[in-house]
């Protein structure tokens, strides 16, 4: 309890996620910080603010860990950004890359240069088994804009001479051996020099020993610290380290899913799909790390020992396990695997916990997971792509509000001062899309009828590619041809199906460019998104009421405070434009109430005053049930006072009205609904008149 409490204290109420670009620097951040303050944001949360690649948009390829990006402001401009947080009162919570650096770096070419002898050898994760660095070769038909996507690792060439662990399969970020004091002090001394809120931990999962390193880093800092951790649905955080909780994808998975009707319309089949794209990535692009792992494992040939350590990182349930904590994940997966040598794999392994194979196929079981499941299933498995989420179930339809309510009442006790997040820099698809798409599950039928219809007319030749198509333009519509043909381009290529980043289909390919200006224009398009648009915003709004006053630091990230119907990176890259945001937020300040239409106003509203009341500080879970017809059709709970209630199943709900369905709610001298400023009423036909959602305070 004396934990969770400190926990509450150091977290700021909420947060607002920036990405930081040559094109949006740190003084563009200073000068949007009075408008984030009058939003009700308690810090600033930073993309990777630490020195990058040139032109990076993103800034996890850090190149120089010692100093702040010049190309963002350096030093001063970061100094600069603190001081006028500190003059509003914000904190700054900055996203950290422990486990890579990107290739080439000074570091990394004294180790080219002088081998082992360099006093940064022991910096990178490298097998000195040679004698030397193994680089990869660049294929001879390689396209310069390729170069991002991991065809320097050429694996369809057979080519293992890798000696050095990556993030991922991305050749050119080489993971850096943090658990080395010397290597730890080295990379975290200039970020914990700033004195910053709050820490967000990048993929600890890559990591030797995360649980090691977060007690290490906990020596250091004593600030709010949330880590990237994807959990499975019914995972826990290990209980050994000493962090306030994930940065909210276990949240995002339930807040989207209470909103999304339970049916068995668009068919099952996902755990074949994934099992095969793991398998794949295992034999490929992750091949090398197979391949190095099975040399450590002892008394088996060495071909068996690839099979062995493929097919258990394969067969995991999670992304990976820590040993010895979490051993039924470990237990799982041998379970489940028959090769030979699986046994003496997992012998070894149980002997040694901390030994280099059980750290290895740990760290690496992650990488599997994620390049099988999140890149490569998710966009081939595309029956219903709004569940296809990082850290989702695309075989789990809809949440009882009876679970969530469980849930929402275990983060409370639990981790109360954990991330939650509805939008993200790595979401498939913005919460807006989403909130939309989950109107399909209520109308299956229709919707169905519909894609097929079109794709008599305007189909894609691969039938999974153009499930996702459809959903993805009716799901994001209105959008231009450029997006939707860099998104088809890369959803294509992610799932290697019939063309990848390294082996093209150039007619396919063709194809695929060719199809958005063939659809946008339809007319049919355009009514259909209209019948499903107005439950989309219902759903918008009331998924984020939820999510800002839910048990949990909730995060807005950049400009979803208004409607943002963005598809995956670097879609949800793009600038924001704060100069509406800040007009139609000083309208609202001055008494408007908005209509819910195309401008997302309304949503901004549900957002200020949201913030505004989560500042008060708001602590405890009570469910609240409604009673009468549509009772089912009601999420709300109770927090110190305040009361959150939101629509869910619209379409539904529309059939037949709320009629005489009640909220009961809590004795008190009064409740009023803060969204409209109008005393509370119990009858829900009346509460929710103006919006799908409201927030009812005590007293005026």
């Amino acid at each position: 309890m004396a934990a969770q409490k400190r926990a509450r204290k150091r977290a700021p109420s909420s947060t607002y996620r920036v990405q930081f670009t040559p094109s949006f620097t740190f003084a563009d951040a200073a000068g949007v910080a009075d408008y984030l303050a009058r939003l009700g944001i308690g810090a600033l949360y930073a993309s990777p603010m630490l020195d990058a690649r040139e032109g990076s948009t993103h800034g996890y390829d850090v190149v120089d860990p010692t100093r702040a990006r010049p190309e963002l402001g350096g030093d001063e401009g970061r100094r600069a950004l603190q001081k006028r947080l500190d003059e509003l009162g914000l904190g700054l919570v900055v996203d950290i890359v422990p486990n890579h650096m990107v290739v080439p770096n000074p570091w990394w070419e004294d180790v080219l240069e002088r081998g082992q002898a360099s006093e940064y050898a022991r910096y990178f994760d490298i097998d000195w088994s040679s004698g030397k660095v193994l680089l990869p070769v660049l294929a001879e038909d390689a396209e310069d804009e390729v170069h991002e996507h991991y065809l320097k690792a050429n694996w369809r060439r057979g080519n293992t001479e890798l000696n050095y662990r990556r993030f991922f399969d991305i050749t050119e970020l080489a993971a850096v051996r943090v658990e080395d004091p010397e290597v730890f002090e080295a990379t975290h001394r200039e970020v914990l020099s700033w004195g910053v809120t709050g820490l967000r931990v990048d993929h600890p999962d890559g990591l030797a020993d995360p649980g090691g390193y977060f007690r290490r880093l906990r020596e250091h800092f004593d600030g709010w610290l949330v880590v990237e951790k994807i959990l499975g649905p019914d995972e826990a955080l290990p209980q050994s380290w000493p962090v306030d909780g994930t940065t909210g994808y276990d949240a995002l998975r339930e807040v989207c899913g209470v909103f999304i009707a339970p049916t068995d319309s668009f068919g099952g089949g996902f755990h074949e799909v994934e099992h095969a794209s793991r398998q794949q990535v295992a034999d490929s692009i992750l091949v090398a790390e197979v391949r190095r792992i099975a040399g450590l494992v002892q008394g088996v040939p060495f071909e068996e020992a690839c099979q062995a350590v493929a097919e258990v990182m394969v067969n995991f349930p999670v992304y990976r396990s820590y040993l010895p904590e979490g051993s039924q994940h470990w237990e799982t997966a041998v379970e489940l695997s028959r090769s030979p040598a699986v046994r003496a794999l997992d012998e070894q392994v149980r002997a040694d916990p901390h030994g280099e194979l059980a750290t290895r196929i740990q760290q690496t079981s992650g990488m599997v997971v994620a390049k099988g499941t999140e890149d490569t299933a998710f966009y081939r498995y595309t029956n219903f792509v709004a569940l296809n989420e990082v850290g989702g179930s695309p075989d789990r339809f809809g949440m009882p509000v009876s679970e969530f309510h469980q849930r929402a009442a275990t983060r409370e006790a639990a981790e109360p001062a954990a991330m939650t997040a509805l939008s993200t820099h790595d979401t498939k698809r913005s919460e807006d899309v989403r909130a939309r798409l989950a109107v399909l599950a209520e109308m299956p039928d229709e919707y169905l009828a519909f894609e097929a219809e079109m794709s008599a007319r305007h189909g894609l030749s691969e039938p999974s590619l153009n499930r996702l198509a459809w959903q993805s333009l009716v799901g994001a519509f209105p959008i231009t041809e450029a997006r939707l043909g860099q998104y088809l381009e890369k959803a294509s290529r992610e799932a290697k199906i019939k063309t990848s980043w390294v082996d093209r289909d150039a007619e396919f390919d063709a194809e695929v460019a060719a199809w958005p200006a063939k659809v946008l224009n339809e007319p049919e398009v355009a009514a259909f998104v209209e019948r499903i648009k107005a439950p989309g915003w219902s759903n918008s709004l009331g998924q984020k009421l939820v999510q800002l006053t839910m048990p949990g630091v909730p995060d807005v990230y950049q400009g979803t405070e208004l409607w943002d119907f963005s598809l995956v990176d670097p879609d949800n890259r793009r600038p924001v434009d704060y100069a509406v945001r800040r007009d139609l937020l000083e309208r609202i300040e001055s008494g408007w109430l908005p209509e819910v239409d195309d401008s997302g106003a309304a949503k901004l509203l549900v957002v200020q005053k949201a913030l505004h009341v989560r500042k008060r500080g708001l602590h405890g879970y009570r469910a609240l049930r409604a009673e009468g017809p549509a009772a089912e059709h009601v999420l709300a709970f109770e927090r110190s006072g305040v009361i959150t209630v939101a629509t869910r199943l619209p379409v539904t709900l529309a059939r037949k009205g709320w009629q005489d369905t009640v909220l009961p709610l809590p004795k008190s001298p009064g409740w009023t609904d803060v969204l409209t400023g109008r005393p509370a009423t119990e009858a829900l036909a009346s509460l929710l008149d103006t919006y799908p959602v409201a927030l009812l305070v005590q007293g005026d």
